[in-house]
């Protein structure tokens, strides 16, 4: 099994702040603001404390301080000014670098803290868009580099997920005002990719709509179920890892057989779904591009 990662590389690090490993190199050798480890073969290793300091230096930096300059300041000073910084409730950055420190160090206190200081100054959905889509697009980058492992993964994953799930159940305490059609949200088999969808089932709620809410890894036959219950459904559905991108347009074209009539329609959204022929989708199949873009058609 893989081990929860507490030592890093030059690359992780880079992954990790946005730096280039080359940019880190001269900061170290011409400030010393980073002082790494070294293997028996001379390679560069770098501590969680080394992240969290590039990661403030970094910030500072992005706010005009020069290197040079942030070089003459320890560690008590650096901390200060960051929270200065963060005090004027504007440093995006630091919320997206506190949330990764709090991924690394499976720190729910952190993560916690860092949520309550924004809602502060936001909403949720604001949170939301400004730094929780930045933040997942980074942490898929980084398992995808292998600079984090799926631990780290689902510990920030669940995090987010159990936000979203409080602020759903804040507004489906109200009985759904437009009940003009339902909205269905499921996951295709073996996809688990779930965080996505569920913030959509939130934005649905929030507008009035009734969701059933069927979640991850879902056959179709199931689905059609769901027919003899409602009329007019939208069935919406998130491809992240499935279907295969080779057998996309079949599963598509599968799902409109089993589902389109009697007034309902089918979104898909998700990576997956560039793979999709326009020239092969049904009628009443809608796919997007992005989170907004569906949002604006609820």
């Amino acid at each position: 099994m893989n081990n929860v990662k507490n030592v890093f590389s030059i690359k992780d690090l880079e992954n990790l702040s946005g730096v280039k490993a080359h940019t880190i190199r001269i900061w170290e050798k011409r400030y010393n603001v980073l002082q790494p480890m070294r293997t028996d073969t001379n390679i560069r290793l770098y501590s969680l404390p080394s992240l969290q300091k590039l990661l403030n230096i970094t910030l500072l930096h992005d706010y005009g301080y020069k290197i040079s300059k942030i070089a003459t300041f320890n560690e008590e000073k650096i901390v200060e000014m960051i929270r200065e910084i963060v005090s004027k409730k504007n440093a995006k950055n630091h919320a997206v670098n506190a949330f990764k420190m709090a991924m690394m160090n499976f720190d729910q206190d952190l993560f916690s803290n860092t949520y309550n200081w924004l809602l502060e100054e936001k909403t949720f959905k604001e949170i939301f868009n400004q730094v929780f889509i930045p933040l997942m697009e980074e942490i898929g980058l980084l398992w995808q580099t292998d600079t984090i492992t799926p631990a780290h993964e689902h510990f920030i994953s669940c995090l987010l997920l159990k936000k979203i799930l409080v602020n759903i159940e804040k507004i489906e305490a109200d009985k759904p005002i437009n009940t003009d059609k339902v909205y269905v949200l499921s996951l295709p088999l073996n996809e688990i990719h779930e965080l996505g969808l569920v913030y959509l089932h939130y934005e649905i709620v929030s507008r009035g709509y009734r969701v059933v809410y069927l979640g991850e890894s879902m056959p179709l036959n199931y689905l059609k179920d769901l027919k003899k219950h409602f009329n007019s459904i939208i069935f919406l559905s998130y491809f992240t890892i499935q279907p295969d991108r080779e057998y996309v347009n079949d599963y598509v074209q599968t799902m409109g057989e089993e589902l389109l009539g009697d007034g309902s329609q089918i979104w898909l959204i998700g990576k997956l779904t560039q793979y999709i022929d326009p020239n092969l989708i049904p009628v009443d199949v809608k796919v997007f591009d992005s989170i907004p873009d569906l949002i604006e058609k609820i």
